[in-house]
């Protein structure tokens, strides 16, 4: 089998198990909503769904690298470093701008909130593809 016969497997893998870890982000994120800001609970809820990420990831999605464990880990968190820059910016942005506008009606923090965690799918898998996992 090729190495691009590969990659639709690798990214479904990849696109579960950031399901499941999105999963764990968006609902730890009512949790910390609790007792934090809107923007504090989206950072800290992004923490959640990057330790679980990096568990499946690592083991389900890419190939065993010979990396240490360690190394990896430090390139997960600069590659997911991004990612929560992008997903707050998003959440936010659409929070506190678009969606009150819109007259949609959704909580708007959920609605935000999802769309931002979604938003860096696809930067992310290539960050993970070429730096953390290589």
């Amino acid at each position: 089998m090729s190495p691009t016969a590969k990659i639709p497997t690798r990214f479904s893998r990849y696109l579960l198990a950031g399901v499941i870890a999105a999963i764990a982000n968006f609902g730890s994120r009512f949790i910390f909503s609790r007792w934090m800001q809107f923007e504090l609970a989206v950072g800290a809820a992004y923490g959640v769904g990057m330790l679980i990420g990096f568990i499946l990831m690592r083991r389900y999605a890419f190939a065993p690298s010979q990396r240490p464990v360690a190394h990896q880990a430090i390139a997960y968190i600069a590659v997911n470093l991004l990612g929560v820059a992008q997903t707050v910016a998003i959440s936010s942005g659409l929070l506190h701008f678009v969606l009150p506008a819109s007259g949609l009606p959704v909580s708007p923090e959920a609605l935000a909130h999802v769309i931002g965690v979604a938003a860096p799918v696809v930067t992310s898998y290539f960050g993970h593809r070429w730096v953390t996992f290589r």
